[in-house]
């Protein structure tokens, strides 16, 4: 299967960013082919709401393999829903900020909005969160913002969350069960 995991966090060495490493590891171990994209290494600009991503021809861009001519905004955002229209399984994770996903994932779930008209490969969806926060509640939020995505797409559906609290600073994740956890989330797509 082609995995695609999306980190959300803006620091280098998150602790979110770890949790994805090591489910990425299992996915790697398990024999599917994935990808990993940093959404702080890339240019991506708010949603204007133009609607022209819903016009005639988006759905051939997608199968031809171009969508860039989907949106009217010209960043990097074009490239990363072509390969999230692409994925078998998709993997978000990012660190709970104010009880909810980071700003960089909601604009960038905001930007996949070409998808809604297309035949989209993915249908298993998985979520990974960490927080300094540590009560069982925390990633809920989250967890609803992302299902909301989820909804607009029929096909998919989530199939697992990860949430590990109590992690503030980068590093302070090392030698957490949660990283186990996440290897075996991955291994077991």
């Amino acid at each position: 299967m082609k995995v695609l995991v999306i980190s959300a966090s803006p620091r280098i060495g998150s602790n979110s960013d770890t949790l994805a490493n090591e489910f990425m590891r299992g996915a790697q171990d398990a024999g599917h082919d994935v990808e990993k994209i940093n959404l702080r290494e890339h240019d991506i600009q708010f949603c204007k709401g133009c609607l022209a991503c819903q016009r005639d021809g988006v759905k051939e861009m997608f199968l031809a393999g171009d969508c860039s001519k989907a949106c009217v905004i010209k960043d990097d955002a074009a490239a990363i829903v072509q390969k999230i229209h692409d994925a078998d399984v998709i993997c978000w994770a990012t660190p709970i900020y104010y009880y909810e996903m980071s700003g960089q994932m909601k604009v960038m779930i905001d930007r996949g909005n070409p998808l809604y008209t297309t035949d989209y490969r993915f249908r298993d969806i998985y979520l990974i969160t960490t927080a300094a926060d540590d009560e069982p509640e925390t990633p809920k939020r989250a967890e609803t913002g992302l299902s909301g995505w989820i909804d607009c797409f029929p096909k998919c559906s989530l199939k697992g969350s990860l949430f590990c609290g109590g992690v503030t600073s980068p590093g302070d994740i090392k030698d957490n069960a949660k990283l186990v956890q996440a290897y075996e989330m991955g291994k077991n797509l």
